[in-house]
């Protein structure tokens, strides 16, 4: 069947067409300041480049198209036989990522501005492999999990003030804490499905947010709390001095550098990132992983099968809340202030989009669809609004490329090993 270059062309116009019309009052105006006041400057040059590309692109989209659907007919007839064997290739890149993360403050690229920015990536990666539990495996759509992150930098942030605790200390009772509001979030839902259960997560994120803006006699309302304490290298702060006390610089014999407190930022949240990735491999495999991935695939016929559905997602709930906890804990102890404009919607709507653009249930797919949404923007910051597009235009092509994610197949849990064949006594098998 040949193309129908005609139809094609038609359809890339008409996309032109619309995209010149939104472009016209994005682009084609701009207000500029002068001596004399403001004045309107016309952009309609920007307007034909976008609109050019627009229809550059629909026309590509549609030659590929045409292009992958012959080579499907093709190879309709052909039967793949199915590998018992798992793929090796996944296990070899995670490996390869940890190398990298391992060694990036020791490469000549190093600075910084860039580890300072690994330092996030690695926060929306645990964020996402916590969110992962809840939304990846159980398959419950949570557009609140931006509420348990705030739970656990406020409570750092406030038992650190108020009883002088370590980091180390706050951090089992943040994610303690977080997961007992899991627990409070899944009780209400536990009849819940789909939209409905969205809304309310969306519902409870809201609540939190409003009451930690307007708690004022205990979380400084929109004010926030600054001069959270900072972690310390097993009892060493990474300070230049403080009276009485060995710093890190000082035990170890080298010059102050306020790099040692960057670097040692990001190796802690990669080891919490590390330990949040292991955790959840090992317990998919567990009775509760499976149990989460049957309640994933249906409700019901996990239900038929025995599988309580009420412990299965508040567990999901909670051990999902626990991870953002100890993200939250770290979020308050780098950046030493917060506020309730840290933890608002938009966040939530990112962590559950590196989810699911980065295929339901995959631990690799999280981690690179953090690099494009969170980490491309980041790189073009420079370029202040326009950072924006990239992170649209990073979206859209993921959406368009992989509709399921960047690694939308994911590998069995369980793998059923072949029963040897069974011979009777006239040499036949049995069933």
């Amino acid at each position: 069947m040949r193309p129908n270059l005609r139809g094609m062309v038609k359809d890339s116009l008409a996309a032109a067409i619309v995209a010149a019309l939104l472009a016209v009052p994005l682009l084609g105006f701009h207000l500029s300041g002068s001596a004399q006041g403001l004045t309107l400057d016309y952009r309609f040059g920007w307007v034909a480049i976008a609109s050019l590309a627009v229809f550059c692109g629909r026309l590509a989209l549609s030659l590929a198209g045409t292009a992958v659907g012959r080579s499907l007919r093709r190879r309709r007839q052909v039967v793949l036989p199915l590998s018992g064997r798992p793929s090796r290739i996944r296990p070899a890149v995670g490996w390869a990522l940890v190398a990298v993360a391992l060694l990036l403050p020791w490469t000549p690229l190093a600075d910084r501005n860039l580890i300072d920015k690994a330092t996030l990536l690695l926060i929306y990666i645990m964020l996402g492999w916590g969110l992962n539990i809840v939304v990846g495996l159980a398959g419950l759509l949570d557009l609140g999990y931006v509420a348990f992150y705030a739970v656990g930098a406020y409570c750092y942030a406030l038992v650190s003030q108020q009883f002088g605790l370590s980091f180390w200390l706050c951090l089992p009772l943040a994610g303690a804490l977080s997961a007992s509001f899991g627990v409070l979030l899944g009780f209400p839902v536990l009849r819940l499905r789909g939209d409905y259960l969205a809304i309310v997560t969306l519902g409870f994120g809201e609540i939190v947010r409003v009451v930690l803006l307007n708690w004022q006699d205990v979380t400084n309302g929109p004010i926030g709390i600054s001069g959270i304490a900072r972690p310390t290298f097993f009892g060493l702060p990474l300070l230049a001095s403080v009276p009485g006390r060995t710093t890190f610089h000082e035990f170890f014999g080298l010059p102050f550098s306020t790099d040692h407190r960057i670097y040692f930022l990001y190796y802690l949240i990669l080891a919490l990132a590390l330990a949040t990735n292991l955790f959840t491999l090992r317990i998919r495999r567990l009775p509760i992983g499976r149990a989460w991935e049957a309640l994933r695939e249906d409700e019901t016929a996990c239900r038929s099968l025995g599988i309580d559905p009420t412990k299965t997602k508040l567990s999901a709930f909670a051990l999902g809340a626990m991870f953002a906890g100890f993200a939250g804990s770290f979020f308050a102890t780098r950046q030493g202030f917060i506020s309730p404009e840290s933890f608002t919607f938009i966040e939530s709507a990112i962590i559950l989009a590196i989810v699911v653009l980065g295929g339901m249930g995959s631990q690799i797919g999280i981690v690179l669809a953090a690099v494009l949404l969170v980490g491309l923007p980041e790189w073009f910051r420079d370029l202040q609004q326009y950072r924006m597009l990239a992170f649209g235009g990073a979206m859209v092509v993921i959406m368009l490329w992989r509709p399921r994610g960047l690694l939308a197949s994911r590998e069995p849990t369980v793998r059923l090993a072949e029963r040897p064949a069974t011979l009777d006594a006239a040499g036949e098998v049995l069933p």
